[in-house]
């Protein structure tokens, strides 16, 4: 088990290597000059020299990429040219946000679909079936920013229950949180819940067809009990893995709905670099946005290590 766990850290250090290098890559060759365009146009040679220093913008791609990576490895992000303050400090309060964001959308939408795919799967084929892989099939391909926009008409514009952008005071506390998050945590739990509830149910009919159940059938077992003892923990196995990787998808994948809603998170920010040219903050967020996938991939492999001792033996 130890050797499996060195191995996933080592996969996840390269994959949070070729992450944060791409996107360097990516954003230093966009056109333009990003000093240049920052201080303007009268800006003098000494000015835009100690610029292109500071912000590494001079000398070959790879020894500016290890520069700040160097740099980040001991928490220090750089610097946002455009915003003057740390990227760090930058981050910490959309980290926040954003967590909060996600853990209201996971908390609505994977005990709904691990209700509804046991529901689904009990009643297999049945009218209510089809009515749940029709919804599931619908939430699994519209995309996030029909849902946001849909929710905004629906309960800001017909119903005026919830507000239709989430404006947050700086610093705000989870009590000023909640009540402005509803809206856009619906429209992320709604897709995590349809992909989550069609490996529920498909889990859930393999395990019914198994010969255990059969025989404690046969040995006169109640339904309900079979299903809760035995059905549906071995159905849940197999769809914890995945289920913390739709967390890390709420976690990294927030960017639209952010920006549909006008939500200060880290999706926001992440689109407010880019448009700015900030290669800094860019950077900085796509690094804590690696790090959370990876470290969230990391802990989903453990609880499966720990859940089902077969895999200990298969992985060592």
């Amino acid at each position: 088990m130890l050797g499996f766990v060195l191995r996933r850290i080592a996969t996840g250090v390269a994959t949070l290597v070729a992450v944060t290098f791409l996107m360097f890559a990516s954003v230093a060759a966009l056109p333009g000059d990003l000093c240049a365009a920052s201080l303007g146009k009268g800006a003098t040679q000494g000015a835009l020299a100690r610029c292109r220093a500071e912000f590494v913008e001079e000398g070959p791609l790879l020894a500016r990429y290890a520069a700040w990576a160097g740099r980040a490895v001991t928490g220090d992000l750089g610097r946002s040219l455009l915003r003057r303050k740390p990227v760090a400090e930058l981050i910490a309060p959309r980290i926040v946000n954003t967590f909060a964001l996600a853990a209201l959308a996971a908390v609505i939408a994977f005990p709904a679909a691990v209700a509804l795919g046991v529901l689904a799967a009990i009643r297999r084929d049945s009218p209510l079936d089809l009515v749940l892989s029709a919804v599931t099939l619908i939430g699994m391909t519209v995309p996030e920013f029909v849902w946001a926009t849909f929710l905004v008409l629906v309960f800001a514009i017909w119903l005026g229950w919830l507000p239709g952008i989430s404006l947050l005071p700086a610093g705000a506390g989870l009590a000023q949180i909640l009540p402005v998050i509803v809206t856009p945590a619906l429209a992320l739990a709604f897709i995590s819940m349809a992909h989550a509830m069609r490996l529920v149910r498909s889990a859930m009919i393999e395990e019914l067809q198994s010969p255990y159940v059969r025989m404690a059938r046969l040995r006169g077992l109640p339904e309900g009990r079979v299903i809760r003892a035995h059905v549906l923990p071995n159905a849940l196995l197999p769809a914890i893995g995945i289920i913390a990787l739709q967390f890390a998808w709420l976690l990294a994948g927030v960017v639209v709905v952010e920006v549909v809603f006008n939500y200060p998170g880290l999706g926001r920010l992440t689109m407010d670099a880019i448009a700015d040219r900030d290669l800094t903050l860019v950077l900085g967020v796509a690094a804590v946005l690696a790090l959370i996938y990876v470290g969230v991939t990391l802990m989903a492999d453990l609880a499966m290590l720990w859940l089902n001792p077969r895999l200990r033996t298969l992985r060592t």
